[in-house]
């Protein structure tokens, strides 16, 4: 199969996990198509507070 006779590139759906999610990346100028990796936080960040003085 040459360059001019390939198959078109089939849509994954979205990849959902607990702490990321996957995407399907559009094809680049070799027809390789990647895949993205969105990550969510692990923890949330609270401002810190200076503690009382005794």
């Amino acid at each position: 199969m040459s360059a001019s006779e390939q198959k078109p590139i089939t849509k994954v759906p979205d990849g959902h996990s607990r702490f990321f999610t996957t995407r399907q990346m559009p094809p680049n100028e070799k027809g390789f198509v990647g895949y993205e990796t969105i990550w969510e936080p692990f923890q949330k960040e609270v401002e810190y507070q200076t503690p009382k003085q005794p």
